[in-house]
């Protein structure tokens, strides 16, 4: 089986990475490999199309490939809350919070992944037009193979852009080298308190292969919420996973990162996250009325949510 990410080199969906290259989903008999397919839409077109079987990425970004989430459920979280950070430009002097600081500036973020910001600055009383926002692709992030992440931190550093809003560990790499500030973290409060519910990243597959094969997507759960556990009791494990799959120098972050995202570690996806994904893509006009909880949420999965 396949399992499509839109970032590899990232603490975003590691806990899928991790029950691949720790064995989780070996010891619940599935055979999984994992597919790096950037951006997430295409990653929700592969699991339409059948070329893969799930998808590891930010909920919302379903409705690009599956309109009011016909033919596709979420089955698990990877983790709550979204999960992607604003940066700036050291240089600039932003201070932790300052959403104003975006004003005037060009800001680098992923197709699908860019609606969590538009719509936070929107809720902050920023408006991109008047207040001459830019956000667009982050230059040279189109490629495969190519982490966005790590593509937006070298273009920060590059001045080629003045900040960007991506992962943790892109976040992580520009504030160690010095080349960047810390100004939004969205799990850890900053920002308005809604958006900490647009969207999570999440486990999703096709009504398709729950019909047909439910012992499957179950099984995919349970390796998701004991990675979960394991990690939690040994985050060291984290090491592991990210000698195998990313470069040495991020390897050696990732344990870190991975220890900061443990308390989001739950693969619950509950009524009030849903309601806020909902109410946030009907104002990104991806949603054209609310989501009923159990047309999103396989919920037939939900007490193994808890390993």
């Amino acid at each position: 089986m396949k399992l499509a990410v839109p970032d590899m080199i990232s603490n975003s969906y590691f806990p899928v990475e991790a029950a691949v290259e720790l064995g989780f989903f070996k010891a619940e008999g599935l055979d999984v490999e994992l597919e790096l397919i950037f951006p997430v839409d295409k990653c929700y077109a592969a699991l339409r199309d059948g070329a893969v079987d799930f998808v590891g990425g930010s909920a919302h970004s379903a409705l690009a490939a599956f309109p009011r989430f016909q033919g596709a459920k979420l089955i698990c979280a990877q983790a709550q809350g979204m999960y992607w950070f604003l940066i700036m430009h050291a240089d600039l002097g932003a201070k932790r919070g300052d959403v104003a600081a975006v004003k005037g500036k060009r800001i680098g973020a992923a197709p699908w992944v860019d609606m969590g910001l538009r719509e936070l600055l929107v809720e902050a009383g920023i408006d991109l037009q008047r207040d001459g926002v830019t956000i667009a692709p982050v230059p040279g992030a189109v490629g495969a193979g190519v982490n966005f992440g790590l593509t937006a931190a070298k273009a920060l550093e590059d001045r080629k852009i003045d900040g960007f809003w991506a992962n943790g560990m892109g976040a992580e790499v520009a504030l160690r080298r010095g080349v960047g500030t810390m100004v939004l973290d969205i799990r850890r409060g900053d920002g308005p308190k809604a958006c900490f519910n647009y969207t999570a990243a999440t486990v999703a597959t096709s009504d398709a292969l729950i019909a047909r094969a439910p012992d499957a997507a179950a099984a995919a759960v349970r390796a998701v919420a004991k990675t979960q556990a394991a990690l939690k009791a040994d985050v060291t494990q984290a090491k592991k996973v990210g000698d195998k799959l990313f470069p040495p120098s991020e390897a050696a972050l990732i344990t870190d990162l991975i220890r900061r995202d443990l308390p989001y570690y739950d693969a619950t996806l509950s009524r009030d996250f849903v309601a806020g994904m909902s109410a946030f893509a009907r104002k990104q006009n991806i949603l054209d009325s609310d989501l009923a909880y159990e047309n999103v949420v396989a919920t037939q999965f939900s007490s193994l949510w808890k390993a």
